[in-house]
């Protein structure tokens, strides 16, 4: 059943992120909790087909002006579409590290001192989402500042009118069949992941944006 979205293949191998996710996390929470976003995302607006060239981004921060009987199931599964999309495709295993005298790192050491007070703060902010959630590094607009921000459930960043960099996806089903209730140590793995080339990207994307006016 595909309107408009379809399931985006992840841009690595189920494996590829042992020992820090385990492979059958990887293929569970892909292709079963993302994908059932997708299918329910497109089953909501199957009878509107006006939404079907709307892009992802439209449907969550136009979501005020759907139909009261698509509201709530747009806002939940596009976030789920938005929020998985981007998580997966800022994870890699190895390299990539933060550029020591990039831009971001600037921005993160003069926000919080230090990469590694940067690493401590994200992680009590990812411990603290209550039930479930995301934590999320992002870049306010018209700011070279960063700060740290929590969703709940599938809410997304996208009205808070900041560019997102990084998040961790902190639902139970993320990480729960290797770490159990041990969140901690999934926050720690899930650190040892990030794919800063793309998380500076995303930080410069804010300048374009910025251009593009």
């Amino acid at each position: 059943m595909h309107y408009r979205f379809v399931l985006p293949p992840l841009p690595y191998d189920y494996s590829a992120l042992e020992p820090y996710i385990d492979t059958r996390t990887m293929r569970i929470h892909h292709d079963k909790h993302f994908g059932k976003y997708v299918d329910n995302l497109n089953a909501a607006i199957k009878n509107y087909p006006q939404l079907w060239k709307w892009s992802l981004e439209e449907l969550i921060t136009n979501c005020y002006r759907l139909p009261v009987s698509i509201r709530q199931a747009v806002h939940n599964n596009a976030g789920g579409v938005y929020n998985h999309s981007f998580f997966f495709s800022h994870m890699q295993n190895g390299g990539a590290k933060l550029t020591a005298d990039s831009p971001l790192a600037t921005a993160i050491n003069k926000c919080y001192g230090s990469f590694d007070a940067f690493k401590d703060v994200f992680k009590q902010a990812s411990l603290a989402v209550f039930g479930s959630g995301y934590c999320w590094l992002v870049r306010p607009h018209n700011s070279r500042l960063v700060k740290i921000i929590t969703t709940a459930n599938q809410d997304t960043p996208l009205t808070h009118h900041v560019t997102p960099i990084i998040c961790i996806d902190v639902w139970e089903h993320a990480y729960y069949l290797k770490h159990q209730n041990d969140r901690a140590g999934y926050i720690d793995d899930f650190l040892n992941l990030v794919n800063w080339q793309a998380a500076e990207f995303a930080f410069e994307k804010e300048d374009m944006r910025v251009r593009r006016r």
